[in-house]
């Protein structure tokens, strides 16, 4: 495909002008003034001559990537016109993000040349992009060519596992002692272990009087942190977890947590289950334990669709209490906005804190806090800061009515909620509250 520039067009234009005037001014000799259209005509095809060349286009992409990561895509190219530089334009994809429109310009040096495109990754799935657009200019500057070059271009986005992998390891070791939980408080969460001699700094409470008495010297029982607890993750797939909070998906900042979390879990031996929902259950799962079971919860995770219904959670949390036949701590990531829902999310909890430890997650929203924080230039802005501390301070009720309610709540920055919730989690274990 041949197409002129926007100088050639200009030079045309301006042609255009000369040649009414010269008419204008000769009348007898208007003839003269289809010189100077004819002449960059004749230009236009020159330049379009020789931009002919063979084109090689290679573009290697990486074949999978993080939610939330940057990666970059190798273009190679030859090009045997004469030509500086060449523009290359990627095909769209919602899945990923290109700087200036998917363009990049690749200098060209001796019939070659290479250039990095970056690519961020805004949504998990498969991002097809699999045709490249190319042209380059001719020698003159008045003519573009143009080719189309297909080639496979997929990208699995996967869940974030970079948290997992940042502070998986450290928080484990700073918890445990020999592969076990340290207990700090001792209550239906230990198994009896043994009985030691008592030493100086135990728990008063621990000694067994009648073995004591027995053996003619104080002895202790020595408890150890009971394993194979259930650890579920609710999360919320609806409409408001779709939107972007530091231009990730809050739901993709809730999987990447569930991750870090699931994996201590795990690793420390309770049983891991997911459920996702919005108007109704999506993804209900069975629990699964031990290390090799991270690769099925990467699956399950992965597999939670981003929603666009409103959140029913009489009937999502109702069903996950119906489903959950021992005690557990149900993990619920979710986002409230109002306080209709967050009344239906009240009445919900009410029934499942009667069995289970319910831990509730939710992101504090940077853009709202900036736009109530903001210095009111005009109406329209003093406006849109009363409305959003009133939105603020609704969502704080709810968070008071929740932690009187005897529901734990973290609110915590996106870049802070990994290792947060894995922090709770793992105070939770310390202090034996399943």
């Amino acid at each position: 495909m041949i197409y002129p520039t926007r100088l050639a067009v200009l030079l045309m234009a301006g042609g255009a002008l000369a040649a009414l005037l010269a008419a204008a001014v000769a009348a007898e000799r208007w003839y003269l003034a289809l010189a100077w259209p004819l002449l960059i005509l004749l230009l236009i095809l020159l330049d379009a001559a020789r931009t002919r060349g063979k084109v090689g286009l290679e573009a290697a992409m990486p074949a999978s990537a993080y939610v939330g990561e940057q990666r970059d895509a190798n273009v190679a190219l030859k090009l045997e016109a004469p030509a500086r530089e060449a523009e290359v334009a990627f095909d769209r994809s919602p899945l990923v993000a290109i700087p200036n429109d998917g363009r990049a310009m690749v200098p060209l040096a001796e019939s070659g040349g290479v250039a990095a495109v970056s690519l961020s990754m805004l949504r998990r799935g498969i991002a097809r992009l699999d045709t490249i657009w190319l042209r380059w200019r001719g020698p003159l500057g008045l003519v573009w060519r143009q080719r189309e070059v297909e080639q496979p271009g997929t990208i699995h986005i996967l869940p974030d596992l970079r948290p997992t992998h940042r502070h998986g390891v450290r928080l484990f070791e700073r918890f445990a002692v020999d592969g076990a939980i340290k207990q700090l408080l001792r209550g239906e969460g230990s198994d009896f272990d043994a009985l030691v001699e008592f030493r100086t700094g135990m728990d008063k409470r621990s000694i067994d009087w009648k073995s004591s008495a027995r053996a003619t010297k104080l002895l202790a029982r020595q408890y150890h942190g009971e394993k194979n607890n259930q650890i579920c993750f609710a999360i919320d797939c609806g409409r408001q977890m779709a939107e972007p909070v530091g231009g990730i998906a809050r739901l993709d900042r809730m999987i990447s947590a569930t991750l870090l979390a699931g994996w201590l879990a795990l690793r420390i031996g309770d049983r891991v289950s997911v459920t996702a929902f919005d108007s109704r259950p999506r993804l209900t799962s069975g629990f699964v334990a031990g290390m090799a079971a991270f690769a099925e919860l990467q699956r399950l995770v992965g597999a939670v669709d981003y929603g666009t219904d409103e959140t029913n959670y009489t009937f999502a949390l109702t069903d996950l209490n119906g489903r959950l036949h021992r005690r557990s701590l149900v993990v619920l990531f979710t986002e409230v906005t109002d306080r209709i829902s967050a009344r239906f999310l009240l009445t919900s909890l009410r029934l499942l804190i009667r069995t289970h430890l319910v831990l509730v997650v939710m992101l504090r929203d940077d853009e709202l806090e900036g736009i109530a924080a903001a210095e009111p230039e005009d109406a329209d802005s003093v406006t849109r800061a009363i409305t959003a501390a009133a939105l603020l301070k609704e969502r704080q009720e709810v968070i008071a009515e929740l932690r009187q309610l005897g529901v734990d709540v973290i609110e915590t920055p996106y870049e802070e909620v990994a290792p947060r919730i894995a922090e709770a989690y793992l105070q939770i274990k310390r202090r034996d509250r399943l």
